[in-house]
C-alpha cells in the first residue's frame, strides 16, 4: 500500500463518515431551529424543551435512513477489504 493509496482510503472514511452521519444531523438541526424559534416567538425560555424534540426526531431519523447509513458503511467496509486482500497478493 502506497501513501496515495492510504490518503485516498483516509478521505474515503471521512466522506463516508460525512455521509453517514448528515442525515441525522441536519434533521436535529432543523428541529432545534425550529424550536428555538417558537421559544423566541412565545418568550418561553426552558432549556429542556429542545432535548426531548431532538431525541425523538434523531431516533426517527436513525430509523428512516438506518437502511441507508448501513449499505453505505457495508458498501465501504466491502472495498476496505477487498484492497486490503489485493495488497497481500
Amino acid at each position: 500500500m502506497t501513501v496515495s493509496d492510504a490518503l485516498s482510503l483516509g478521505r474515503e472514511a471521512i466522506f463516508v463518515a460525512l455521509l453517514v452521519s448528515a442525515p441525522v444531523l441536519l434533521i436535529s438541526l432543523v428541529t432545534g431551529l425550529i424550536i428555538s424559534l417558537l421559544q423566541a416567538v412565545t418568550q418561553l425560555q426552558e432549556p429542556t424543551l429542545t432535548f426531548i424534540p431532538k431525541i425523538l426526531v434523531s431516533a426517527a431519523a436513525i430509523l428512516f435512513f438506518g437502511p441507508f447509513m448501513l449499505a453505505l458503511l457495508t458498501d465501504f467496509t466491502t472495498r476496505v477489504f477487498s484492497s486490503a486482500a489485493n495488497v497481500l497478493h
